[in-house]
């Protein structure tokens, strides 16, 4: 097939697609950038795909950590039929990004003809919140996990991957990478996901045996929860979170 591109009109406006698979990978103020650069490294192998990041415009976006910056290749309007979206958590921002609506609407529209739709560490209630997740099971990062079952959703505390149909959720952070190399095997086969595997030289040691809470101490468990709500301060969810409860209040009423 001859690779070629053909006008497409996308919610008013024209873009640009390719005939190639396209990977969404979502960004807004304040994301963990290994939620999403470290699936990225993986997906980047599945063949004939278009990788974009996405946002409301194209340009730079702040991580979690302020001198990181990640760029917007494309618009959320400018990618309206992705076969693949993957959205990335944050410490501070994720209520931000649950009460976007216009990040909302693209979610629900895009997953009703994406192939997979997937989600890193706390980007599972952004999910949720667009009402992706009602009655279905999911995983987030273990301290979220209690805001998860808020949104209907089946909270699956011990799985470092959930699949529920085409919505695969991952853990904590790190996770990503593990669910990315399972999608991978499940799109490409095995074989390819090894060769992936090999290439980027994932093979974990951890050098300690805290990484999740059955594991770690109660002193370390504490700690972690305390530094965890101070880095999750965000004066932004005075505004944020009604936002959020009206969304989900609205959609329950649609529902019924």
């Amino acid at each position: 097939m001859m690779d070629c591109e053909m006008p497409v009109r996308s919610r008013g406006s024209t873009t640009l697609m390719s005939d190639k698979r396209q990977i969404a990978i979502v960004l807004y103020p304040g994301f963990t950038s290994l939620d999403a650069l470290g699936p990225y490294e993986v997906l980047k192998f599945l063949p004939g795909v278009e990788t974009r990041f996405v946002a409301h415009e194209p340009g730079p976006i702040a991580t979690d950590r302020g001198p990181l910056i990640i760029g917007a290749t494309h618009s959320f309007d400018e990618t309206p039929a992705p076969f693949l979206v993957l959205v990335p958590g944050s410490e501070a921002n994720t209520t931000t990004a649950m009460a976007d609506g216009r990040l909302l609407v693209w979610l629900k529209e895009v997953h009703e003809t994406s192939t997979w739709t997937i989600s890193v560490c706390s980007g599972a209630l952004i999910l949720a919140a667009a009402g992706l997740l009602e009655g279905k099971q999911a995983t987030t990062h273990w301290w979220a996990l209690s805001s998860l079952k808020r949104f209907g959703a089946i909270a699956m505390p011990n799985n470092r991957i959930v699949r529920s149909g085409k919505i695969w959720t991952a853990a904590g952070v790190s996770a990503g990478l593990d669910l990315a190399l399972a999608l991978l095997g499940e799109i490409a086969g095995q074989e390819a996901a090894e060769v992936a595997q090999l290439m980027i030289e994932y093979d974990p040691q951890p050098p300690f045996n805290s990484g999740h809470p059955s594991k770690a101490s109660e002193r370390v468990r504490e700690k972690a929860a305390a530094e965890l709500a101070r880095l999750a301060r965000n004066p932004q969810d005075l505004i944020s979170i009604p936002k959020v409860l009206w969304h989900r209040a609205i959609h329950r009423s649609r529902d019924g």
